[in-house]
């Protein structure tokens, strides 16, 4: 990963608020740079500002100052983006769902549902392609979701707690899907998490924020092999770095107070 190029660059990123009692800092000059392929978690207590640095990447807001630099190679969009909830739109089947992107863009029927289907496939939802959202489980939902995200093929996928509203056994298996769709898609993706069991369990990196103002504390390589599965999580390495995790949480919680 070392010898990947420059993804993401963020020089002196920082965002901050009118708010009626004044100006609120919402996160601190950051400076980092990700590289193609790679996998980043990102943890921190609420309100650290880990959403707000997604939104300005892929350009949902404005930074307030600093620089931000993609390599997308031309794409007309270089980012796609998976939310908390999935978004769907709830009168659409998921085939018409995870083709949307493609529909705004111009692309032909045919063309666009050829490959959603084969994102629908990818995600493992091959057989409900006529199905409605309301018909699915949350977690099949978030799968439409990734898939709608990855339509129109961006390089950089920021994700934003995408698995926090399902339940636990749920959320294992997500994890290892979309551990699967990153090594079969090469993307690069920055995942915002609250789970440090997570962040340890998918990333090849952890950045931890501090409490508001949201500051980029540090940032943790991961040296447990790939490809991962439940052997990971009885690693010591593992469990060592989770342990860490949480030391730092507390750390940076306890420092706010």
């Amino acid at each position: 990963m070392a010898q990947s190029a420059p993804k993401i660059v963020l020089e002196g990123v920082h965002k901050t608020f009118l708010a009626d009692h004044g100006t609120v800092t919402a996160l601190e000059p950051i400076s980092v740079t990700i590289r193609e392929g790679e996998l980043i978690s990102i943890v921190g207590p609420s309100g650290c500002g880990k959403s707000t640095l997604l939104r300005l990447i892929c350009g949902l807001d404005q930074a307030t100052g600093g620089k931000i630099v993609l390599d997308f190679s031309g794409r007309k969009r270089p980012v796609g983006f998976v939310f908390q909830e999935p978004v769907l739109l709830p009168w659409k089947t998921i085939l018409d769902n995870v083709r949307f992107p493609l529909d705004t863009a111009g692309i032909s029927r045919g063309e666009g549902d050829k490959v959603a289907l084969d994102l629908i496939n990818l995600v493992g939802l091959a057989g409900f392609e006529r199905a409605l959202p309301r018909h699915l489980s949350g977690g099949m939902r978030q799968r439409t979701a990734i898939a709608r995200a990855l339509a129109d093929d961006p390089p950089i996928l920021l994700m934003d707690e995408p698995f926090s509203a399902v339940d636990l056994l749920t959320r294992d298996t997500l994890n290892d899907e979309l551990l699967r769709i990153w090594e079969s898609t090469g993307k690069t993706i920055l995942l915002v998490t609250h789970s440090v069991e997570e962040a340890a369990y998918l990333a090849d990196r952890v950045m931890v924020m501090t409490a508001r103002p949201g500051k980029l504390k540090c940032i943790h390589d991961v040296s447990l092999p790939r490809p991962r599965g439940e052997e990971t999580k009885l690693d010591p390495t593992y469990h060592a770095l989770v342990a860490q995790l949480r030391r730092d949480l507390r750390a940076r919680t306890t420092e706010a107070l």
